[in-house]
């Protein structure tokens, strides 16, 4: 995760997504797969993330 922190706290920003390609890579996805997939579901986990933050 990428998480920016501030005097009033901190809130996540994003996912590391070179370690989440590699994942990806490594479970045998395929890299076009990974790069339509990945930017909505760590919109959905950013927001929620936050949200509970």
């Amino acid at each position: 995760m990428r998480v920016a922190g501030g005097m009033s706290g901190g809130a996540v920003i994003g996912w590391d997504m070179g370690a989440a390609l590699q994942l990806g890579a490594a479970l045998g996805l395929s890299p076009l797969i990974i790069a339509e997939l990945l930017p909505p579901i760590e919109a959905a986990m950013v927001r929620k993330t936050n949200e509970e933050i």
